[in-house]
C-alpha cells in the first residue's frame, strides 16, 4: 500500500445503515484507532506521528461525530458493529488482518467488535470503561453536565467531565485545550449523556469476551481512578491470555499527554509475531 502523507477519508456502511468514516495515513501494516467518548479522529494528533512510520493508520470517527453519521436508535451493540465494519473494510483493502487500538469507551467497543470479526490481528485496549458510570460520575456531576449542555456550554461539559470524573488537573487540561482536537471534543459533548447511560451488561459480556482469542494487551495509568483499574482486571480475567501493562505516573489520557510512552508499548506489542 502506498505511503499516505495526508489522511484520506473512506466511508463504510455499518450493519444498521449508518455511514462510518475513517481517515488513513502512514505506511506499513494496518492499524485501526478507536477514540473514546469525547472527540473524533483528530484526538490522535499527538500519537499518530509515532505510529505512521510503522503502520498504515486508520482513525475512525465513531457514530455521531466528524465524518460519521448517526442512527435513530442508539445502543452499544451498534458501536460494536461500527468498529467491526471498519475492521472488515480495512482488512479487505489491505489483504490482511489488522491491529486495533482503542481507548476508554473506544476500547470497550473495540473489544466488542473483536468478537464479531475474524479480521483482528492484535488488540490493545487502554482502560476500557465498563462498570457502572456512577463510579465515575456522581448524581451531582451528572446534573451539572446536563445543565451545562442545556445552556449550550459544551466546553464546560468537557472540562467538568475530565476534571471531576477522570481526575485530570489544571496542567493536563491546559495541555488538552492547546491541542487542535479540543474543538472536536466540544462538538461531541451532546453525545456524552447517552454513553453515560450505557449499562455495564450492555458494554461487556464475559462469555463473549472469552471468545476473543487474539493477543490482547491492556494498558492502564497508575494514577487513574480505581474503577478503571477494576475494569482492566475484569477484561484481563475474561480474555484468554490477556496481559496488563501499567504506565507509571499516567492517568486516563496518556496517549496525548505522554504519546511517546504509549507508542513505545504499542510498537513493541504490535511488532510481535502472532
Amino acid at each position: 500500500m502506498p505511503h499516505r502523507d495526508e489522511a484520506t477519508l473512506t466511508q463504510v456502511t455499518s450493519r444498521d445503515g449508518t455511514e462510518i468514516g475513517y481517515f488513513t495515513s502512514g505506511d506499513g501494516p494496518p492499524l485501526l484507532l478507536v477514540h473514546g467518548g469525547l472527540g473524533d479522529h483528530t484526538r490522535w494528533g499527538a500519537l499518530r506521528p509515532y505510529l505512521e512510520p510503522h503502520f498504515t493508520v486508520h482513525a475512525m470517527d465513531r457514530r455521531g461525530r466528524g465524518a460519521s453519521g448517526d442512527g435513530p436508535d442508539y445502543a452499544p451493540q451498534r458501536e460494536f458493529e461500527d468498529v467491526a465494519a471498519v475492521i472488515d473494510a480495512v482488512a479487505e483493502d489491505s489483504g490482511s488482518t489488522t491491529n486495533v487500538y482503542g481507548v476508554s469507551n473506544g476500547a470497550t467497543f473495540a473489544l466488542g467488535a473483536a468478537a464479531l470479526t475474524s479480521n483482528v490481528r492484535r488488540l490493545a485496549l487502554y482502560e476500557p470503561g465498563i462498570t457502572d458510570v456512577a463510579d465515575l460520575v456522581s448524581p451531582e456531576l451528572d446534573a451539572r453536565l446536563e445543565a451545562l449542555l442545556a445552556a449550550g456550554d459544551g466546553d464546560g461539559v468537557v472540562e467538568a467531565f475530565f476534571r471531576e470524573a477522570l481526575g485530570l488537573g489544571d496542567d493536563d487540561i491546559a495541555t488538552m485545550r492547546a491541542q487542535p482536537s479540543w474543538p472536536a471534543r466540544v462538538d461531541a459533548a451532546p453525545t456524552l449523556p447517552r454513553e453515560l447511560r450505557n449499562a455495564p451488561e450492555e458494554l461487556f459480556d464475559a462469555s463473549q469476551a472469552a471468545n476473543v482469542t487474539v493477543p490482547t494487551l491492556l494498558l492502564e495509568g497508575s494514577e487513574s481512578p480505581e474503577s478503571l483499574h477494576a475494569d482492566v482486571r475484569l477484561v484481563a480475567d475474561a480474555v484468554p491470555g490477556a496481559r496488563i501493562a501499567v504506565l507509571e505516573g499516567q492517568a486516563h489520557s496518556a496517549d496525548f499527554l505522554a504519546p511517546e510512552l504509549v507508542a513505545e508499548h504499542l510498537l513493541a506489542f504490535f511488532g510481535e509475531s502472532s
